[in-house]
C-alpha cells in the first residue's frame, strides 16, 4: 500500500494536497477498498520522508470530506461512498480537462481535432 504513495517535493504543489489527492485517486480507482486499512500516519510520514503533521493534515482532510474514516481505538480506513464513483472520476479530471482545453484553443485546435488527439493517445 506504501508502495502507490509517491510526492514530489519539488513541485510547487503542498506535499499535503499532492497526498490527499493521490489517495482519492487510489480509492476512486478501486486500488483502495471500502473498509482497507491504512498505513500509520507515522509509517506513511518514514515511507514519503515527511513531517507526520503533513501526513496528519492530509489524513485529516480525507476524513472531513468522507473518504476516509478515523474512529478513537482503531486504524483509518477507507469509507464506504455512497456517492457515484464514476462521477467522482470525472471529477478529478476537470482541472487538467479544463488545462488541455485553454491550451488547445490557444493553439488553434478544433474539438474535433482534439477529440481524435484523445482517442489516438488512449490506445
Amino acid at each position: 500500500m506504501l508502495e502507490q504513495l509517491n510526492v514530489n517535493p519539488s513541485s510547487g504543489e503542498p506535499i499535503y494536497r499532492q497526498l490527499n489527492e493521490q489517495i482519492i485517486r487510489l480509492i476512486v480507482g478501486g486500488q483502495w477498498q471500502t473498509a482497507q486499512v491504512l498505513p500509520s500516519v507515522r509509517q506513511i510520514a518514514e515511507h514519503l520522508a515527511v513531517n507526520p503533521m503533513t501526513v496528519s493534515r492530509a489524513i485529516q482532510m480525507l476524513v472531513e470530506q468522507g473518504w476516509l474514516e478515523r474512529r478513537r481505538g482503531q486504524p483509518t480506513r477507507v469509507a464506504e461512498r455512497q456517492a457515484d464513483v464514476d462521477s467522482d472520476s470525472t471529477e478529478l479530471l476537470t482541472p487538467q480537462l479544463q488545462a488541455l482545453i485553454a491550451q488547445a484553443k490557444q493553439l488553434g485546435v478544433s474539438i474535433e481535432q482534439l477529440q481524435d488527439a484523445l482517442t489516438k493517445h488512449w490506445k
